[in-house]
C-alpha cells in the first residue's frame, strides 16, 4: 500500500521480485538516474531501457498506478518536494547566520530560480538535446562568451570523455571561421549566452544554422537573440542578490544532460573511460598510491 511518504523508487523496489525480465530491465533503467530517467515521454523511457512501450504501460499498472501519466505525476511531485523542502527548512541552510545574511538570501534566490526553471522546462526539449548531443554520427561544438565560456568548457570536458568528435571553441570570435568551415550538415553547436548578450554569438548561430547545423542554446529568461536560430533553447532563471548572474541552474541542467547522454550509451562510454584510464596510466600522468 502506498502512503504520502512512499516514493516511486520505494514502490519499484517493493514490486521488483514480481516483475518480468523485461520489466526488471525497465525498473533498473528507471532507478539508474532516478527520478530524471522517468520524466521523458513513455516512448523515450522505453527506448532508453531497451524495452517496448507496452512493457512500460504494463509495469506502471503493476506498480499500482492507473497509467503512465499518474506514474509520471508522482515523479514530478517528488522532484518538486525535493526542491521545495529546503525552502520550508530555511533555518537549516545557514543556521548560524541571520535570516538576511547573504548565504541565506543567495540560497533563497537560487532555489527560486531552480523551481521556476524546472517549471518551465519542457522534457521534450531536454530529451531532444540529449539525443542530438549523444548522437556519435554528429560532431558537437561548444562555445560561450566571456563568462559563460567556463560553462562551455565544463560541458565539453565531460563530453570528450563520453563520446568522440567534440570541439571546444574559444570565446575569441576571430578563431571561429575555421571551426565553421569544419561543421557539417547535422552537426551540433551548443551555445551559452546570457545577458549581456554577445552579438558575435548570434552571428555565429545564424551562419551555422544556414549550413544545416543544429543549435542548442543555454540562455536566461529574457532570451538571447541566438534563440531566433534554434528550436532547442534552455531558458533558465539566473537572477541573484549579486552584481553577477547565477550559473547554478544552468550547471544543474548541464549536469543532468551529461548523465542522460552518458546513460544512453553506457557501454561505449565505459569502454572509452577504461581506455582513457589506461592511457593515463601508460603516460604516468596519474600514479596510483604505492
Amino acid at each position: 500500500m502506498m502512503n504520502a511518504s512512499t516514493t516511486v523508487s520505494d514502490v519499484i523496489h517493493a514490486h521488483f521480485d514480481g516483475l518480468t525480465r523485461a520489466e526488471r530491465q525497465l525498473a533498473e533503467s528507471l532507478l539508474l538516474n532516478y527520478p530524471v530517467s522517468g520524466l521523458g515521454s513513455i516512448t523515450t523511457v522505453a527506448e532508453n531501457a531497451g524495452v517496448s512501450t507496452p512493457t512500460v504501460a504494463r509495469m506502471v499498472q503493476k506498480l499500482g498506478y492507473k497509467g503512465y501519466p499518474e506514474f509520471q505525476a508522482h515523479l514530478h511531485q517528488e522532484l518538486e518536494a525535493t526542491i521545495s523542502n529546503p525552502i520550508a527548512k530555511h533555518d537549516r541552510w545557514a543556521a548560524n547566520a541571520p535570516n538576511r545574511h547573504i548565504l541565506n538570501r543567495f540560497a533563497e534566490a537560487v532555489m527560486a530560480n531552480l523551481r521556476a526553471s524546472l517549471g518551465e522546462l519542457r522534457t521534450a526539449t531536454f530529451d531532444e538535446a540529449a539525443r542530438l548531443i549523444g548522437d556519435r554520427h554528429r560532431s558537437v561544438y561548444f562555445v560561450g562568451g566571456r563568462i559563460t565560456g567556463a560553462l562551455a568548457e565544463y560541458f565539453f570536458t565531460h563530453m570528450q570523455v563520453i563520446r568522440p568528435r567534440t570541439t571546444l571553441m574559444s570565446s575569441n570570435a576571430s578563431s571561429w571561421p575555421q571551426h565553421v568551415l569544419n561543421m557539417q550538415d547535422g552537426d551540433v553547436l551548443v551555445i551559452f549566452d546570457i545577458r549581456r548578450y554577445e552579438a558575435d554569438l548570434t552571428t555565429l548561430a545564424e551562419v551555422a544554422r544556414a549550413n544545416g547545423v543544429q543549435i542548442i542554446v543555454f540562455t536566461d529568461q529574457w532570451m538571447s537573440p541566438v534563440t531566433q536560430h534554434t528550436k532547442h533553447s534552455f531558458k533558465l532563471h539566473i537572477e541573484a542578490p549579486s552584481a553577477w548572474d547565477s550559473s547554478v541552474v544552468t550547471l544543474f541542467v548541464v549536469e543532468a544532460l551529461i548523465e542522460a547522454v552518458q546513460s544512453s550509451s553506457w557501454d561505449e562510454t565505459r569502454e572509452r573511460m577504461n581506455t582513457l584510464e589506461g592511457l593515463f596510466e601508460q603516460a604516468r600522468l596519474f600514479r596510483k598510491p604505492g
